[in-house]
């Protein structure tokens, strides 16, 4: 369990990230908050459970303080909903369909031995709450990452913060993942599954390894990206906190992100901005759309695993293991397609008396689907992958990617994100931060077509300073 330590790191952030609005811009005390407590607070159990409210833990803490702190040093935002009417309506889906996803679980679900009790009117408080909670980031970033110094802020954040952890975790691929049970006195996951390839898979303070190895190739592709289009005296120093950093993900022993780093970072830092935010909306249609392969039978899994057994016999199996969960979990889905099975494990199989839980989600595209069904499916990838359209979209009426020059990275960077979401759930705030930026990005640029056509514009955009 948690020690004293966990519980005082979680209560003084809200103080912490109140300091950094204080004496920071808002766009880089938000930013470094997000980072910061997503690096280095201790994960669930760790937390505070309220009644009648989710769990504040690090997944929400951090950008709910930043939210609170934003409105005392500087008073009621600017509308924080997304000015796309398709955004605002993924965001109300999102944020209110648990609602009938209650409603249609008020059932029990009874075993010979247990039973799973049915969603009540608890359930359908607490549930919108913790939607609207996961979106905050991506709802102040819009509204504060606007803008080409924020991103780049955001970049040089992540460099950073990726070479400091990469400390951390050569300790620990010494050592053995210790340093969460030697600070916050618990480990954060199954101890068995940091082995790997004779040696240790690194987690630091993060859920797990995959999510570690996932953060070391941000910070990796946010090097490229500075080395690309930085000041030419800066260049490089990112050339050596990429070189740094590859090696550190190469020793992390996380193929699945290698294989996205090894088609990531050419694409960074040898194609132009047109054909990456091209290349990036193709990945995102390949993400949103392979649930719907799988649930028709078009996916080719029989390939997919041949390629996995020519590299390593361990992870074909490891793959084949996760395509006949996915399939068992979505016949699961298919008994509640619309809204899901809700909460507390009701998505999965079990056994008939024990109701012990029979089978393993661990793509975040069928946990999704399991809890809150397809239509929470759509609004969560899609406010994901809207702005990547939308950046599309602006790139293609301008012609150029000279409005992109910086954005264009961590467009990539949240493509690969939502394509590593179908084997994993490696859904972060950091994602949603990116989003809510991206989405930003792209309705300035709409306002300012608006404003070069007619001499007037057409949204009342104004950054946060």
């Amino acid at each position: 369990m948690p020690n004293i330590l966990a519980t005082l790191a979680l209560v003084a952030w809200p103080l912490l990230t109140l300091i950094l609005f204080q004496r920071l811009s808002a766009s880089r005390a938000m930013i470094l908050s997000l980072v910061m407590g997503y690096m280095f607070l201790p994960e669930p159990p760790a937390g505070f459970d309220f009644p009648l409210l989710p769990a504040l833990d690090k997944h929400n803490l951090p950008a709910f303080s930043a939210l609170v702190a934003l409105f005392w040093t500087r008073g009621a935002p600017q509308p924080l909903l997304p000015e796309s009417a398709l955004a605002r309506l993924l965001v109300l889906v999102f944020v209110f369909s648990p609602i009938f996803t209650v409603m249609g679980n008020a059932e029990p679900l009874t075993f010979g031995a247990s039973m799973i009790p049915g969603l009540g009117l608890k359930d359908m408080i607490t549930l919108p709450i913790g939607q609207a909670l996961i979106l905050v980031p991506f709802l102040l970033a819009r509204r504060l990452l606007a803008s080409e110094a924020a991103q780049i802020e955001l970049l040089r954040t992540l460099v950073i913060g990726g070479m400091v952890y990469s400390l951390l975790m050569l300790v620990e691929i010494r050592l053995s993942p210790q340093l969460n049970n030697w600070i916050y006195g618990f480990y954060q996951h199954s101890f068995g599954q940091t082995v790997r390839f004779g040696g240790y898979r690194p987690m630091v303070f993060l859920y797990h390894g995959l999510w570690t190895a996932f953060f070391c190739l941000m910070a990796l592709s946010s090097a490229a990206a500075l080395f690309r289009i930085g000041a030419p005296d800066r260049r490089p120093a990112y050339a050596i906190a990429a070189l740094w950093l590859g090696g550190v993900l190469l020793l992390a022993k996380s193929l699945g992100a290698l294989v996205l780093g090894a088609a990531l970072v050419p694409l960074i830092l040898i194609f132009g901005p047109v054909i990456q935010i091209n290349v990036a909306l193709v990945v995102a249609v390949l993400a949103l759309g392979y649930p719907m392969m799988k649930g028709v039978g078009l996916v080719p899994e029989e390939k997919i695993l041949a390629q996995a057994e020519a590299i390593d016999p361990d992870r074909a199996q490891s793959i084949g293991f996760r395509f006949d969960q996915e399939a068992q979990l979505l016949d699961r889905a298919d008994y509640k397609p619309l809204f899901g099975w809700g909460t507390w494990g009701r998505n999965h199989r079990h056994d008939a008396y024990t109701g012990e839980i029979e089978t393993v989600a661990d793509g975040r595209w069928i946990i999704t689907i399991g809890v809150y069904g397809w239509v929470g499916f759509l609004a969560e990838f899609g406010l994901l992958a809207l702005p990547i359209l939308l950046l599309w979209r602006e790139t293609a009426m301008r012609g150029d990617g000279a409005a992109a020059r910086c954005i264009a990275p961590l467009t990539l960077i949240l493509a690969f994100n939502l394509f590593d979401m179908l084997p994993n759930a490696t859904l972060t705030p950091l994602t949603w931060m990116i989003a809510g930026a991206l989405t930003g990005y792209a309705e300035k640029l709409r306002a300012d077509r608006g404003t070069a056509r007619s001499g007037h514009p057409t949204l009342s955009w104004k950054p946060i300073l």
